[in-house]
């Protein structure tokens, strides 16, 4: 079928079905003639010690990037505390694929976790790195850095002076297509404090980007920001209410032994997606993933506390197919 249509056709067709992220045509230059399509598993926020049903999910997400044939999985934070009684979870990332990267989360390094303990058990080359993957450079940063000076307590979130720079350097030598891959968001709601000034950067090198994607926020959205898609990508499992929209959605057995478990709305199912980057057809597919909620839904709680996400709009228990433009 794709061979009977020419590229305008067969881009035409796809993005009104809304599946489709239109590769620039500065970057698709940048692939060799005849390279074969690339498959990126994508996970993120599993957060294991908070859920029932971590390692399920996980392993419904392995299935699938082993049955979909992935060139890489990657996990985008908030996976797994790094310590040994969570060692089997994080091994079967590990040994699922020889090609498994981790971005460290926020939470990752909760309860006196450190970064260096991350390193240690995700085996990360460092905390922020580039791993090339058939002719494709996934930038991953570290959105945990200190020393923000708008900083207004929480977690910090921040691109520091030294990554920047380092950011700054990959994207100027490196002469591929480049996946931007974070935890915290680079634009949209919960963004890196700095956000404004890294878009400025990747802006400069947009004939390079393909997109730049993050976890974080779970939730479900697409922002063009300066030639650049920015697209965050759903929790694994739930929706973050918080104290103030406390209810049970499963047994109190269960909510006993996960404290946090209530201030949640879960996911049914896992979410998780395929990120396709085909640059014969000149497209970029994420796949998109259905799931329900488990008991109350932020609806029913009547969830306003972020005024720039919406229950049914960006919170959704799932993952979209996507209709973007990149002219």
């Amino acid at each position: 079928m794709i061979k009977k249509l020419n590229r305008r056709q067969f881009i035409r067709g796809m993005t009104a079905a809304g599946i489709v992220l239109q590769i620039p045509g500065t970057v698709l230059g940048l692939f060799p003639s005849k390279t074969k399509a690339i498959k990126a598993g994508i996970i993120t926020d599993l957060h294991h010690d908070l859920i029932p049903t971590g390692e399920e999910r996980l392993q419904a997400f392995l299935a699938h990037a082993k049955k979909n044939q992935a060139d890489l999985i990657m996990q985008m934070g908030d996976f797994a505390l790094p310590k040994d009684s969570n060692k089997f979870l994080i091994d079967q990332f590990n040994n699922a694929h020889p090609v498994a990267l981790h971005v460290i989360g926020n939470h990752d390094t909760d309860s006196g976790h450190t970064k260096a303990q991350c390193l240690e058990y995700f085996k990360m080359p460092a905390r922020y790195y580039t791993r090339e993957v058939n002719g494709v450079c996934f930038i991953v940063l570290d959105g945990n850095d200190k020393g923000s000076p708008t900083h207004k307590g929480g977690y910090p979130a921040y691109i520091n002076d030294e990554q920047k720079l380092w950011l700054q350097q990959q994207l100027k030598e490196i002469n591929k297509p480049v996946v931007i891959v974070s935890h915290q968001p680079l634009a949209g709601e919960y963004a890196v404090d700095n956000a404004a000034e890294i878009q400025d950067l990747l802006s400069t090198y947009s004939e390079k980007i393909l997109l730049a994607i993050n976890g974080h926020t779970h939730i479900d959205c697409q922002l063009f920001i300066k030639n650049i898609n920015y697209v965050h990508i759903n929790s694994a499992s739930y929706f973050w209410v918080g104290s103030e929209y406390k209810h049970d959605s499963y047994p109190p057995e269960i909510h006993q032994k996960y404290k946090w478990l209530s201030s949640t709305c879960p996911y049914k199912d896992p979410l998780f997606t395929m990120l396709t980057i085909d640059p014969e057809a000149g497209i970029m597919h994420i796949e998109g993933r259905k799931s329900t909620w488990v008991g109350q839904s932020p609806e029913q709680l009547k969830y306003g506390a972020q005024p720039g996400i919406k229950p049914g709009k960006e919170i959704v228990p799932f993952i979209r197919k996507r209709k973007i433009s990149c002219a």
